[in-house]
Formats: C-alpha cells, sequence, structure tokens
C-alpha cells in the first residue's frame, strides 16, 4: 500500500523531459482523488543539498536504518514531480512522521518565501 513517507523506486524524469533515471524518491503526499503522487528525488551526492530546503539522511539518524537507504542521503526537495502511482515500483523502506512533517514544514517554507 503506497503512503507519504514511504521511499520507492522510481523512473524519475530528468529536469529537461529528455530520459529517465530509475532511482529513488521520497513519497510526499497523493496530490488529489487520483493516484498521483507528489515525491522528491532522492540523492547520494550530499554535497549537491540545498542548504535551506533540502534534507539530508545519515547512518546516524535514528530512522536511517529503516529508510532502505545504503549510504548517506539527501532529500531533494528541490527536485520535486509529480508522478502517478503506477509508475512507482516497489517500495525500499520509510522516514518517521517526525522527519516527514518537517520535509512538508521545509517545502512549505520554502514555497511561501520568494
Amino acid at each position: 500500500m503506497k503512503g507519504a513517507g514511504q521511499i520507492v523506486l522510481t523512473p524519475f524524469p530528468y529536469s529537461d523531459l529528455t530520459g529517465t533515471k530509475l532511482r529513488p524518491v521520497l513519497m510526499l503526499r497523493q496530490a488529489s482523488r487520483f493516484d498521483d503522487w507528489l515525491v522528491c528525488m532522492v540523492s547520494s551526492q550530499v554535497q549537491q543539498a540545498e542548504a535551506d530546503l533540502d534534507e539530508t539522511l545519515t547512518p546516524t539518524d535514528p530512522d536511517f536504518a529503516n529508510s532502505g537507504l545504503k549510504v548517506p542521503s539527501v532529500l531533494r526537495l528541490s527536485r520535486l514531480a509529480l508522478l502517478d502511482g503506477s509508475l512507482l515500483l516497489g517500495s525500499i523502506g520509510t522516514i518517521s512522521e517526525e522527519r516527514l512533517v518537517n520535509v512538508r514544514q521545509r517545502l512549505a517554507k520554502w514555497v511561501a518565501s520568494e
């Protein structure tokens, strides 16, 4: 069953729409009554994190073990997509409810700012 806070694999689109790459994404929330989901890209390129927006997940974090990630990773809120649920291929793990709330608040604050 799909749910917000899950980390799943999906073909994530390049920003220029020339293709996709199979990668993990964080499911942020269902976007409509249809099976559409707002997701953010998950990347192991921690050095590319946007300091005031993206969230880093490291092995010392309490919810890292449940995330299914193998290395320190960044939840790239600067890389969002709206995807049909049929494209979400399989869950590898979850983040904590507390982290999900924090991530959503970061995103909301960023959207509301200039």
